[in-house]
């Protein structure tokens, strides 16, 4: 073994841990590991550069504006009037994963998650279905759409661009589409007859307009004449009345941790957890008031001009890590948040010290007139049924027709997709549909540093020699060198990182290695780049291996062996498919 194979071996290694770590966020990571290997001299500094300028990136984040056009102007909810129509579960389920599905072959699939997410759960509640029964059907219905076509998911274009960069022709817009709607229609065919009997059925947790999610924690303040005064928190019986629990007590700059056998006394301020419509109730008959850092009288909630609103953190949203007092949320949004429900944790933090996480649910009063720009906030999915602007439906026409048009002259030939993508871009910018800035905030820079500063690694393993050695090794444990078992090899390792890590860093690491795999196999390298582009895109088997995952997790009341119990005999299912199909469509 050399040693610049050696050196990126380590690189690799330490990646890959502070990927699966979750320490640091994944564009961190690619940072500090394109940094590495400039400061190692395992790539040069055109090399190092070279995932910035390259067209993988470039497309993903022209996409990532045509997307947003398509959600801010209303075209994606166009079919919400068709889910209120359907009256059966098993109905609701399939239009829900068909629509989901071929939107997101051409639109990012986590937008568009954003977009059906509240109208699926307006419906859900209308209709008397449990959502619980829906959410994890649509996450994994996003996904199996984004495979099908080139621009569905940056994994695909990532892939792409890896290919091109080791001397492969690349791939068309729509060489993935049988394969893609071959598997999508058997990952239908599971989750309706086999996948909704493994999922949970959680009527507490479904959303509705009544504003009925999870357990929220707040602050609450005693006030002068109230029934708790001189009553310790047992001998109130928060919990047995009301199903309020309380936390902690503050009193002053003390932190009272155990507060059951302490007697209140005016202005403590409880930090208490339980459902909202039970919060308020325990407030207004025991004379409490929200806690006063936030300005907030109890009077504002009868204001004429006042909405209550559920927002969700969404992925790849900066407030995740921050606290509200870091953000200066009030000052920025005109937005007073209440309380906060995390999935899966008590948080015993007072409000402005809880730092937000992806799924985190703010519950928030805001101004009538300030919720258009929440719901166009990108760093929020506003979790409520709401009624379009008339004036941005209008423009909706415009950015279907210029999505239509990228797709169409990119699948036509007549230019390439990067060139399209950012024709479009402008287009939808001067027609109106998204204003620069609105263009700008709609790119997940997360998700481009990320791209650009792990494409470099992929180069290192090739130019080193460490790609071969792990590709020796690897036919070496296979013994009699199949192509086919090589595939099936090289499928089941991306399926798996890509439970633990980033599809997109997990795609980066095994395309260079499935190239490498082919060329000592004498075979062709095509079904090799394309097991790692579905196996990437395709994490079903937990709820942090997908970002769309992740955002159902917290609402649909699930638990994480959820995830695995319907999730990981779908992976299986498209994995034996996948090996099945992919010789034939792209054969060795």
């Amino acid at each position: 073994m050399t040693l610049d194979a050696a050196l990126t071996f380590a690189v690799l290694l330490g990646t890959v841990a502070l990927f699966v770590s979750e320490k640091l966020s994944v564009d961190v990571v690619a940072l500090l590991a394109l940094a590495a290997l400039l400061v190692l001299g395992l790539v040069n500094p055109e090399q190092a550069l070279s995932g910035f300028a390259s067209e993988a990136t470039i497309t993903v984040a022209a996409m990532f504006v045509l997307s947003a056009a398509l959600s801010r102007t209303g075209a994606l909810r166009a079919i919400a009037h068709l889910f209120s129509k359907l009256k059966t579960p098993g109905r609701f389920t399939l239009v829900v994963m068909a629509c989901l599905g071929a939107m997101s072959a051409f639109v990012n699939n986590t937008a568009a998650m954003a977009v059906f997410l509240p109208l699926v759960l307006a419906s859900a509640a209308r209709n008397k279905f449990s959502a619980s029964k829906v959410l994890i059907p649509m996450s994994y219905a996003a996904q199996m759409g984004g495979v099908c076509t080139l621009i569905g998911t940056s994994t695909n274009l990532l892939v792409d661009s890896i290919a091109r960069d080791l001397g492969h022709p690349g791939f068309g817009l729509f060489d993935f589409g049988l394969l893609g709607l071959a598997t999508m229609a058997a990952g239908f065919v599971y989750l309706l007859l086999v996948g909704r009997h493994l999922l949970p059925s959680n009527r507490q947790a479904e959303l509705s307009e009544n504003y009925e999610l999870g357990k929220y924690m707040t602050e609450l303040r005693v006030l002068e004449g109230s029934p708790l005064v001189g009553q310790s928190v047992a001998d109130a019986k928060l919990g047995e009345r009301y199903g309020v629990y309380v936390l902690e007590l503050l009193r002053g700059d003390e932190e009272v941790w155990a507060p059951r056998a302490q007697k209140l006394q005016a202005n403590d301020i409880l930090l208490v957890r339980g459902d909202w419509q039970k919060l308020t109730d325990m407030r207004d008959e025991t004379k409490l008031v929200l806690e006063p850092k936030f300005k907030l009288r109890d009077s504002q909630f009868d204001a004429p001009d006042q909405v209550l609103t559920e927002a969700m953190i969404s992925p790849g949203s900066r407030f995740v890590g921050h606290t509200l007092a870091e953000l200066d949320f009030q000052w920025h949004y005109n937005a007073t948040v209440l309380a906060i429900h995390r999935r899966g944790e008590v948080l015993r933090n007072t409000l402005r010290d809880a730092r937000l996480n992806v799924g985190d649910v703010l519950l928030m009063l805001a101004r009538s007139d300030e919720m258009p720009h929440l719901r166009r906030n990108r760093n929020f999915i506003v979790l409520s049924a709401r009624e379009d602007d008339a004036a941005q439906r209008r423009k909706a026409w415009l950015a279907i027709g210029t999505m239509a048009a990228v797709v169409g002259v990119a699948a036509a030939g007549w230019l390439p997709i990067v060139t399209s993508a950012i024709i479009g871009c402008l287009a939808v910018v001067l027609l109106g549909c998204l204003e620069p800035e609105e263009a700008y905030e709609a790119i997940d820079w997360r998700v481009i540093i990320l791209l650009a500063g792990v494409l470099p690694l992929g180069i290192a393993l090739q130019t080193s020699g460490a790609a071969g050695l792990l590709v020796d090794g690897a036919l070496g444990l296979i013994g009699d060198g199949s192509p086919l078992l090589a595939l099936a090899m090289i499928y089941l390792l991306t399926a798996t990182l890509t439970e633990a890590m980033s599809n997109n860093a997990a795609a980066v690491l095994l395309a260079p290695i499935a190239f490498a795999t082919a060329q000592a196999l004498g075979v062709s390298p095509t079904p090799f780049l394309v097991a790692v582009a579905f196996a990437a895109s395709t994490s079903f088997a937990t709820p942090v291996g997908y970002q769309t995952n992740t955002m159902v997790y917290s609402v649909g009341g699930y638990r994480f062996a959820d995830f695995v119990r319907v999730g990981l005999p779908l992976n299986l299912v498209f994995w034996a498919l996948s090996v099945f199909l992919i010789p034939r469509l792209f054969p060795f």
